[in-house]
């Protein structure tokens, strides 16, 4: 494998960088290769594949968070009748 120095990085695209990865919870090299690999490699495919949500945990805003519990809120309550003891069937 081949080693590579990034010149010229200013400080907006440094703190992007950072940010994004801490997002995905990968490191920096990780992020520039698998951006890389992406845009250059794959025509705009993505190459990985996520087979959870683990790298969104923790992604949201308290305000997001809040605005998910209460759209999904109607989720916890149960529909009585459908829960309704049927009769056996006899046979």
């Amino acid at each position: 494998m081949k080693n590579l120095t990034l010149r010229g990085c200013d400080d907006d695209l440094a703190l992007a960088l950072k940010k994004t990865s801490k997002q995905r919870g990968v490191s920096v090299n990780r992020l520039i290769l698998e951006t890389l690999r992406e845009k250059l490699l794959n025509s705009g495919k993505a190459r990985y594949r996520h087979d959870d949500l683990d790298h969104l945990a923790g992604t949201w805003s308290e305000e997001e968070a809040a605005a998910f519990e209460h759209a999904t809120a109607g989720f916890e309550e149960i529909e009585e009748a459908l829960w309704a003891a049927e009769k056996p069937v006899s046979r």
